[in-house]
């Protein structure tokens, strides 16, 4: 099974806790045969990449753009390259900018890898193009089954 992920960044700590226990129920349904697809980017995406690796599954990551790293908080540097390392295979945009153009690229390119979209979603419109709602609509055009995480008590700011 190959199971990419999207969701919001910047979730109180409050909500963090929830969202990873509910992916951990998610995944943990998988076993080691998983292969989780995610960009990396703080929040829910490096959550999910944690979990996958920590459940035995194999991660595949896909970089929206050259200078995507450098747009990611600095303090998450560290879990970026980390999780990078272990990647077993890299896919790219071929943009260079990291941009909502190119993050929208790389959230169609991981939905095209995938058998399913888990979707750490509030429900809301995207605050802007590329977002988790975009990615979500753009799963459910292509044929992509999502599943949608938002336990109860979650909260966005």
């Amino acid at each position: 099974m190959r199971l990419g992920i999207t969701g919001h960044r910047g979730l109180p700590p409050e909500t963090e806790r929830l969202v990873r226990r509910a992916l951990q129920e998610v995944l943990v349904r998988y076993g080691p045969d998983l292969i989780g697809v995610s960009c990396i980017a703080d929040g829910p995406d490096a959550w999910f990449a944690e979990l996958v690796l920590d459940a035995g599954g194999r991660l595949e990551v896909v970089v929206p753009a050259e200078k995507y790293r450098e747009g990611l908080p600095e303090e998450h540097h560290q879990t970026y390259d980390r999780l990078i390392q272990q990647a077993a295979d890299i896919h790219r945009t071929g943009m260079a900018e990291s941009d909502s153009q190119a993050h929208m690229a790389g959230s169609e390119i991981l939905v095209g890898l995938v058998d399913e979209l888990v979707a750490v979603w509030d429900g809301q419109p995207a605050r802007g193009y590329g977002g988790t709602a975009d990615v979500v609509a753009y799963a459910e055009r292509t044929g992509v089954r999502s599943r949608v995480i938002w336990p109860e008590g979650a909260t966005r700011d």
